[in-house]
């Protein structure tokens, strides 16, 4: 009798305390590309996620390079990549066209690419920008540093303009365009406007300290990226 309460009290608790759950899926690790580093007159590069750094990842463990013309963009960890000649003040549009080749290839999830805009103190750990980037699952984000990352629409908003890939490992391509207008920033994908800010919700501490410098290209972690028509208008 005994070992049948003890039974029927042990099925209980097990019934009533919940189990713990399920450890979070892992993140992909950034891969170390062969022969990395920048391979373009007058280009820079600088890794900004601090997991990166602390992995000890470098800017050297991606290759940029160009190939007829085109930025060709192997990337390790996530980088930010630009020519400090490339600057922008003003009223101006900062545009280009991205190519990913192999849709997820060398990842288990999504990963973005896009423009940077507003570049100040790059070489720095006190460095701001702001960068608007596409997904080839069809989304975007419009995301900064100042220097701590902030983000704009969270962790991504679906849009009917941007492309999808039609599976993994097929090539998708996005026409990327960042605009400063009077007091209006926004950033268009594939010729549709998908997100509008005012000046005053970006220029400030902790955010950017102008709209006004350095333009480039951001790319994510484990992506193989060609850009394209990078100009301003």
């Amino acid at each position: 009798m005994r070992l049948l309460k003890g039974l029927v009290l042990a099925i209980g608790v097990a019934l009533v305390v919940p189990t713990a759950p399920s450890a979070a899926p892992q993140m992909d690790p950034d891969r170390v590309v062969p022969g990395g580093g920048i391979f373009a007159n007058g280009w820079k590069g600088k890794v900004p996620d601090r997991s990166s750094i602390a992995a000890g990842r470098t800017i050297n463990d991606s290759k940029f390079s160009m190939e007829n013309g085109a930025y060709v963009i192997n990337a390790g960890p996530a980088g930010i990549y630009w020519n400090s000649s490339n600057m922008a003040t003003g009223d101006y549009t900062i545009s280009a066209t991205f190519k990913e080749p192999n849709y997820m290839s060398a990842n288990s999830h999504d990963h973005p690419y896009g423009i940077f805009i507003g570049g100040n103190k790059l070489d720095t750990d006190q460095n701001s920008l702001l960068y608007c980037s596409a997904y080839g699952d069809g989304r975007y984000i419009l995301r900064g540093f100042g220097p701590a990352p902030f983000q704009l629409n969270a962790r991504g908003t679906p849009s009917e303009a941007v492309h999808k890939a039609a599976a993994k490992g097929e090539a998708v391509s996005q026409d990327i365009a960042v605009s400063v207008k009077g007091d209006k920033v926004t950033c268009s994908i594939n010729g549709t406007v998908v997100e509008t800010r005012d000046k005053s919700e970006l220029v400030m501490p902790g955010k950017l300290e102008s709209l006004d410098g350095i333009y480039g290209i951001r790319v994510s972690h484990n992506l193989d990226v060609i850009v394209s028509n990078l100009k301003k208008q």
